[in-house]
Order: structure tokens, then sequence, then C-alpha cells
């Protein structure tokens, strides 16, 4: 069907086969004339068409190979051949149409992502409901979305729970359940259920209008590797005339002439290289990767440096909770159960931190009010449990003892910080905290490393005995600690061998995202600034998908270089075989469209396997330290 509708675009194209219907029939009717006159003088307007836009490249400093069709077409109606000359005319006008077909393949999951953009939303007006355009919606007001619908804007969520597919959005294929308060983002479709949220930018800003920004970017651009595929144009040209010109020479018979130039067409040089790049940019984005320019998966196969931030990047970033250690008489579900049931109404970051520790091991929070913060060393709340009132307090071990002289700090391992629970006075237990490595940090450095990297540091601002303990777990050599952005930018441009591939996520790494040859943004819910320096922008939150990312480059390219050179070798091959006048030139042309198929087909496999986005499984957690935020 695309092909048909690629047809429809080029009326050319329908024009040459109606031509040459017409001119066979009458060529078997007998009248041969007819055919000739029919079949030669639209062969030449064709090439007249050509020619002058030939004249204009030219004078644009362009040289292009379509001057091979032209001289074909021409040598072609000189010497009688009149339906090789409607072949070359076919092939030729046919080329625009195969390369939309062939670009149409190549970017299914990007047109797909660019229609699904929600273009209305359901807003709650104090209990009213009304249908607005998605762009109209602003922060603060809240949007209703039905089972089924398209999350308009990026928002947090109002309704207790909600259920959420992600996979046009990050590839993800299981559902996401969601709880009041956390964010949505816009491009994901909702469950069973009707959910309500608040949204928190516009649809312009939203994180799904972003990355359709990114995608049309990068299906746009053409890289410098497809570019060079160009400048081929002057010596295959060249050599296509020579083998012509001394095959005619030799010969004495100017039909040589044409039955070489009619092998000597462009459409592998000129189509192949384009839908191989095309074709990796979308099995990248098939994957959750971004590519914003085509032209970084070329810069992306050649990396030889690979530079990465710690926090947010090789660890998680936020603390969980990894044990619990109670106190003698006291159950470790219990300790944390309370700990998060004092916590629940703080905003700060351990406090989340513990609540969400609790839940994911089923652990409900109880009731609980008078809360008591005391910035800079815990929280004290009443709690109400198993009906009776307790007070719990959660915090410093320094301000646990203040108010149970019991409390006793426990033994950490590296990169470990606890916080202290005590119960009506009493000490109750701890609960230990780390920032997590990814379960997916070492295997990705040795997959880097697999794939022709030579030099892996880390560049970071955190202490360096914190830094080396992290790169000491994934296998990282070259520690760059205490840095200021500055400091990451100037170390990203003296670092050899390049190119220079660097991974960060956070406000802080947008400089030497930008500085770095390929920069590549850690997540879809990492900094914005983070994600407007990259080059690359990855969807899933983690890091594994930086050694897959450079895979797919690794393989488009290898796959784009190999369709030129394939379809050089065998135009070469078969024109050398026409040299010697055993392939008639109708037949020569019919041969270059299974050369330029031949190509194409190749080009079209950088878009690999249709599989789905796996997970890696869960591995033990292993720690990271976790400065102690002021309270």
């Amino acid at each position: 069907m695309s092909f048909l509708v690629s047809l429809r675009r080029y009326p050319l194209v329908v024009a040459t086969v109606v031509v040459g219907l017409v001119t066979a029939a009458l060529w078997l009717a007998g009248a041969d004339d007819a055919a000739r006159w029919l079949g030669s003088g639209f062969a030449l307007l064709v090439a007249a068409r050509q020619g002058w836009g030939m004249v204009r490249d030219l004078v644009h400093g362009k040289v292009g190979l379509d001057v091979l069709a032209v001289i074909a077409i021409v040598s072609t109606v000189v010497v009688g051949d009149f339906a090789a000359a409607l072949v070359v005319v076919l092939m030729l006008t046919g080329g625009e149409a195969l390369e939309d077909y062939a670009g149409n393949r190549a970017q299914a999951e990007l047109a797909a992502l660019l229609a699904g953009r929600p273009q209305e939303a359901t807003l709650d007006d104090g209990g009213t409901l009304r249908r607005v355009p998605a762009d109209q919606v602003v922060a603060g007001d809240v949007v209703v979305v039905r089972p089924g619908e398209v999350v308009p804007v990026d928002g947090t969520l109002v309704t207790a729970t909600g259920v959420f597919d992600e996979s046009s959005l990050t590839g993800e294929s299981l559902p996401v359940t969601r709880s009041a308060g956390d964010d949505v983002l816009s491009g994901t479709v909702v469950g069973a259920d009707l959910v309500r949220l608040r949204a928190t930018a516009t649809a312009a800003d939203s994180q799904y209008q972003q990355i359709v920004d990114l995608v049309r970017g990068a299906a746009e651009s053409r890289p410098e590797f497809v570019r060079l595929a160009d400048r081929w144009s002057v010596p295959f040209t060249v050599v296509s005339l020579l083998i012509a010109g001394i095959a005619w020479a030799v010969s004495g018979d100017p039909m040589r002439f044409a039955q070489v130039l009619v092998l000597a067409t462009p459409c592998p040089l000129l189509i192949a290289a384009p839908v191989a790049f095309l074709s990796g940019t979308n099995r990248a984005t098939r994957h959750g990767i971004i590519v914003k320019t085509a032209a970084t998966l070329e810069q992306l196969a050649r990396i030889r440096t690979v530079a990465l931030d710690k926090t947010g990047t090789l660890t998680r970033g936020a603390p969980e909770v990894v044990r619990v250690v109670p106190a003698p008489g006291r159950a470790a579900d219990e300790v944390l159960r309370l700990a998060a049931s004092a916590e629940q109404a703080s905003a700060h970051v351990l406090a989340h931190a513990v609540v969400a520790g609790a839940r994911a091991r089923g652990l409900e929070p109880a009731a609980a009010d008078g809360l008591r913060e005391v910035v800079g060393s815990g929280v004290e709340a009443r709690v109400h449990d198993a009906g009776r009132d307790r007070t719990v307090v959660v915090g410093k071990v320094g301000y646990v003892l203040s108010l149970a002289p019991d409390a006793l700090a426990p033994d950490l391992e590296p990169g470990e910080l606890a916080v202290l629970v005590a119960v009506d006075g009493a000490y109750a237990g701890a609960v230990v905290l780390a920032d997590a490595l990814r379960a997916d940090a070492a295997d990705t450095i040795h997959a880097l490393r697999d794939g022709g990297v030579e030099h892996v540091m880390m560049l970071t601002g955190d202490a360096q005995v914190t830094a080396h303990h992290v790169a000491a777990e994934v296998g990282i050599d070259d520690v760059r600690a205490g840095l200021l952005p500055a400091d990451k930018v100037a170390a990203v441009s003296s670092a050899q061998p390049r190119p220079v591939l660097m991974v960060g996520d956070g406000v802080n790494d947008a400089p030497v995202l930008a500085a770095a040859d390929v920069g590549v943004a850690m997540g879809a819910r990492g900094s914005t600034a983070a994600s407007q320096s990259a080059d690359v922008v990855l969807l899933h939150d983690r890091v594994s998908d930086v050694s897959r990312s450079a895979r797919i480059a690794r393989d488009t390219v290898g796959i784009a270089k190999q369709s030129i050179w394939l379809g050089i070798g065998l135009s070469v091959f078969l024109m050398l075989v026409a040299a010697f006048g055993v392939i008639p030139a109708v037949i020569g042309a019919l041969l270059q469209e299974v050369v330029d198929l031949v190509t194409i087909l190749n080009g079209l496999r950088a878009r690999g396997r249709a599989d789905a986005v796996t997970v890696p499984a869960p591995a033990p957690v292993r720690r990271a330290e976790v400065p102690e935020p002021v309270r």
C-alpha cells in the first residue's frame, strides 16, 4: 500500500509505465516506427529533464551521479535500442518512489510516535468536564484521562492509584502502577480505570513533545557519512565512462558503450546508505534510545573513550532501604513500618526513601499526626498503631540519642547511611539506606570495552573515597573526583583517544554533554537541560542502553558501508561483463534494478529484529555512599 502511495506521489513513474505499455503494444501490433518514435521521444524528454536538473546542481557546486543515467538514455536511443532506454527511464524515475517506500519502512516506529501525540484533553473545571485542545492546558489544571486515552500533558497523579501503559513512550511492555503524587508522563496510555492528574507543564513543554521534537530531528537529519557517498560520484562516473569508452573503442561497436552505461546507475550509492541510517535510527527508537541526529550514529560507531558521571548514572541517584537492624525484642518489619508512619508527612528525601522502602515490602504506614520536624536532625510524630498512640522519633544518631539514651548506631558497610528509630523513648532499631549501584553498571562497562572502547573514566563531583569505591565495583580505573562542571568539560576536551562519549543525567552535566563528541542523557525523567545538551537521550532509566546504542551504531555504519560497496562492486562487475557484449542493453537495465533492490534490502537490515526490550534481572544491591542531606 505504501508503495502505491509513492506511485501517486510521483506521476512521472506512472507516465513511464503507461508509455512503456503503449510502446510494447505498438511493437507487438507491428507498428515498429510508431513504437520507436514514442519510446525514444519520451526517453529523451526525461533525459532532458534530468539533464537540466544536473546543470542546476553543477551551478551550485554539486556533482551528482544522474549524468550516468542521462548518458545511458541518450546512447541507447542513438543506437536504436528504445526498449533499453525506457527501462533506464523507469529505473531512474522509480528510484524516488523506491526510496520513499524504503524510507517509510525504516521510519515506521518514528511515524507511530509522531502520530500518537495527544491532540485534546478533558479538564475538570470544578466538577464540570470540558474538552479542550491539548495546547490550552496550563500548569495547575486538573486533567481527566479516561481508560485507553493518551495522557496529554505531564502531571502528578491526583487519583489514589493508576495503571499506565508506557510502551509507546519507553518500550517497556509491562504496565506501570503509579500512586498519588507520582509523576505521570504525557504520551502514556491509561489502563482500565479513569484517572485525574494535575498538570505540571503545558503540552508544548511536556516530555512527550520534547521526545517528538527529538525524533523529528533524527528523522530529518542527514549524517556526514551519507554525504560522503556523494563524493564517490566523480570517480564512479569516470570509471564507468572509461570502461564504456574502452569497450566501444576495442570492439568498434557503439552498442557496447550503451550496454555498459545502463549498468552504471547511481541508485546503490544514493539510496542504500540513507536507508541504512534511517533503519538504524528506527531500531534505536524502538529500544527507547532517541538519537537526535543521524550523524551521531556514525560517531557512536567510532567511540574510543567513554566518560560517566556517578550519581544517577552508575548509581540510581536516590537512597534506598537496603536493610533494617532491629533492637533486641523488636521485629524488622515493625521498626520499618513505624518509621514510615512517622516519616510519611515529611518532604525530606530520606523520609520518602523510608516510606517507599516500607511499601515495597508490603508494609502500609499507620495513621499519624502531631508531626514535629527538626531541621537537620529528624522528625517526631504521634502514630496511631494497633489501637494505641505511640511517639515515634526518626533521625540522626545524635538527635535520637538525646531522646532515647539507649540508642546504638549500627555497624555500616562502605557507602551506607543509617537513620535511628525510637518508640516511646526507647531505642527500636535502625533503617539502613544506600544509593545502590545499578544492576547493569558493571556489565555495561565490560560491553563497551568488548565493543572497542579503549579508555573508560568516571567524572564526578563526589569525594575521592566514594568515587573510587564505586569505580572499583564496576571496573573503572581512571577516576576524576571532586570536579566542578568546568573541570568535567576540561577533562572531556583533553581525553584521548577520540571520539569521546559522555554519559550524565543532571543539570550540572549539561555543559560536559554538549562538549563531548557524543553526549548521552540518562532517563526520561532526567534533567531537561541535560537532555537538550545531549546528542542521545535514553528513555529507559538504565545505563546498559549506552552500550546498546553503541552496538546499534556499529551495526548501522557497517551495513551502510557494506551496502555502498555491494552496489559499487556488483555494478562494476556487470559493466566489465557487458564490455564483452554478452549483456544486451535492456537486460543490463533490468539487472541494475536487481542491484538496486539488493543494496536497499541490505540497508534495511539495520532495522534489526523486532525483538522485545528486555529488562535486566535484579542483582544483589551494591552500595555507594549516600551523603547525609540536611534535614
